[in-house]
């Protein structure tokens, strides 16, 4: 089956307004946990939450609207963006900015205005060149928790299995967290990351690509243990927020979505790759099903 076949079918797919739903098979969300192998999410939280404890977390988003990648109606949710702040600084404090970089050798100051900086751009920004930002300026960072267990350099390799395999500290801190994404029903797998929300903080608005650039969706499996991510998919055109009341899930990424703020700390693993065709006929079965 072509993964085109879960987009809604366009004789029952209604006119869309700009910036409407593409969905899933006309849903905003395919609900994949009764299709998922049998695990002990309770035990799966608790090696998860512990190894979270013990290594180092990185920060990721923080220039969702330089990026051009939210809803009109939501691009004031963000105060600071690293992308406008980095295109900002005067020539002492890009000094300062570029100094705190992993290789400050690697950064031509006079090419400045041609470089990329951030996640998965030419140039990443390092752990203290994220702190400063935030401290100085007060960038928002929304997920505080970011931990890759199988990276990948650009986020048009994430379904590449090339070169791929899960890093040493994944597999000393998460071995059963790796055995059950292992059992997930993909041919392949080219990423697998920890996304982590802090207590108040919220994920912001936005979507991974552009619609119109759309041949098929991404796939990959969200799941979250503890099933409290407070994940939503946006209705740019209704103004509708699509509550993801699930605990392991799949969505068109090409859809805004964002994450609403809660008390305390959540997080979700995201595992990239392609699905076996005999499951994507399971998806449709079951999403047709309901």
């Amino acid at each position: 089956m072509s993964v085109a076949a879960v987009l809604p079918r366009s004789p029952a797919r209604p006119p869309r307004s700009r910036d409407g739903l593409l969905g899933l098979l006309g849903r905003p969300f395919i609900d994949l946990e009764p299709l998922l192998p049998v695990t002990d999410w309770g035990a799966l939280h608790d090696e998860i939450c512990l190894g979270l404890a013990q290594v180092p977390l990185d920060y990721t988003g923080g220039s969702h609207r330089s990026m051009g990648i939210m809803p009109p109606s939501r691009a004031e949710e963000v105060v600071t963006d690293y992308g406008e702040v980095i295109r900002g600084l005067d020539a002492q404090s890009f000094e300062t900015f570029r100094s705190l970089a992993d290789d400050p050798g690697a950064i031509d100051t006079a090419k400045r205005s041609q470089i990329e900086f951030g996640e998965e751009r030419s140039v990443p920004l390092s752990r203290r060149q994220m702190a400063w930002l935030k401290i100085r300026f007060g960038v928002y960072f929304p997920w505080k928790g970011y931990l890759e267990l199988m990276p990948n350099k650009t986020w048009g390799e994430k379904a590449s299995p090339e070169g791929k395999r899960f890093t040493r500290v994944a597999e000393a801190f998460f071995p059963n967290t790796i055995a059950f994404v292992r059992r997930l029903p993909f041919t392949h797998i080219g990423r697998c990351n920890i996304m982590g929300v802090e207590a108040f903080d919220y994920g912001t608005v936005h979507r991974d690509g552009h619609p119109e650039e759309q041949r098929e969706p991404d796939q990959f499996i969200s799941f979250c243990p503890a099933a409290d991510k407070t994940l939503f998919v946006w209705d740019e055109a209704a103004k509708r927020e699509h509550d993801v009341d699930a605990r392991a899930y799949w969505f068109n990424d090409f859809d805004y979505h964002g994450v609403r703020s809660a008390p305390f700390f959540r997080y979700s693993v995201r595992v990239d790759g392609v699905f076996e065709p005999a499951f994507l006929e399971q998806i449709e079965a079951h999403a047709r099903s309901r």
